[in-house]
């Protein structure tokens, strides 16, 4: 039996500037955070010739080419494993909220198969082969920050090059910046749950009326300022830039979802938040805020129906928890 535990995220400055269509143009930069919820995925030997798949569905087929699964089927066959194999997954939030459980479940998948197979891989090794796996063999219009950060944890920038390399920087944090910062950022569910593949492709559709990137390189700025702030210790200015982020989101699809969502967001801050952004590709998910008046905030958010989901930064990345 092997487990493996793979971190979700937040990210915190720079998202979209790591879609293929954008940073092999321009280059692309931004900081995420790995977070204390995970997703879990179990393999094992199984007695019969069959691949058994137990996920929101469960599927039971004789070779891995058969699975209906878009992840779990080149997984294998990517890694080779190809029968007689049981894989079982579980999460601590539901897919489609925002915080990268996509390129999570891809990364936890990888490292379970090379375990299973005895193969040691590294995690920037995983982090690319996952981003192989969802943006070349699917074909997803989808980034590479989900991948990267659930391998490695941590509060952690990156740079993504035209020629598709990725440098990988842990911020460089005080420890009382550190300390602030985790006790006051704060995420609330929306209660909407949606497609990350399906925003970013309605958002990269030529028919977009903003300047894409125009639009991507001021986030891409944002990114590098959130970085500078982060690094100096300004955390109430950290705190604005996420409002302005969210803007420039707001601007690619103001959609009435997101006009919703603007307004939970200014609610947040009229309760004393310095600032409060979506989480994720769009369309709902997770609002993040940064607080020092925790209470008020979480006052407000009950108010408007919303659920806070508590936790810590994850500095471990994926990690494998049970071999045996």
């Amino acid at each position: 039996m092997i487990i493996t535990r793979t971190p979700l995220r937040i990210s915190l400055g720079g998202g979209g500037t790591d879609l293929p269509s954008y940073y092999r143009r321009s280059g692309g930069f931004l900081i995420a955070a790995a977070i204390s919820k995970y997703v879990f995925i179990a393999i094992n030997r199984n007695f019969d010739d069959a691949v058994l798949l137990k996920y929101s569905s469960i599927e039971k087929v004789p070779r891995a080419s058969g699975v209906q699964h878009p992840l779990m089927r080149e997984a294998l066959l990517m890694t080779g494993v190809d029968a007689r194999v049981e894989i079982s997954s579980m999460a601590d939030v539901p897919a489609g909220t925002g915080l990268g459980s996509s390129g999570t479940f891809t990364v936890g998948l990888l490292r379970a198969l090379h375990a299973y197979r005895h193969q040691v891989v590294t995690n920037l090794d995983l982090a690319e082969q996952a981003c192989h796996l969802e943006i070349d063999r699917l074909e997803e219009p989808i980034g590479k920050q989900d991948q990267y950060i659930a391998a490695v944890g941590g509060l952690t920038a990156f740079e993504f090059d035209a020629d598709d390399s990725v440098g990988v920087h842990p911020v460089p944090l005080s420890d009382p910046t550190r300390y602030q910062l985790e006790d006051n950022l704060l995420l609330f569910f929306t209660g909407v749950r949606r497609s990350a593949s399906e925003v970013l492709a309605v958002e990269q559709a030529p028919s977009a009326s903003v300047d894409l990137v125009q639009n991507l390189d001021e986030v891409q700025a944002l990114g590098r300022e959130t970085m500078a702030t982060l690094v100096d210790g300004d955390l109430d200015a950290f705190g604005h830039l996420l409002t302005r982020q969210w803007k420039l989101k707001y601007d690619r699809s103001p959609t009435e979802t997101h006009h919703a969502i603007d307004r939970l967001i200014r609610s947040g801050i009229a309760a004393g938040a310095s600032g409060g952004k979506l989480v994720g590709a769009g369309g709902g998910g997770f609002l993040l805020f940064y607080a020092e008046d925790k209470r008020a905030l979480r006052d407000a958010m009950r108010a408007e129906g919303l659920e806070e989901l508590r936790f810590r930064i994850d500095y471990e990345g994926s990690t494998t928890i049970v071999a045996q």
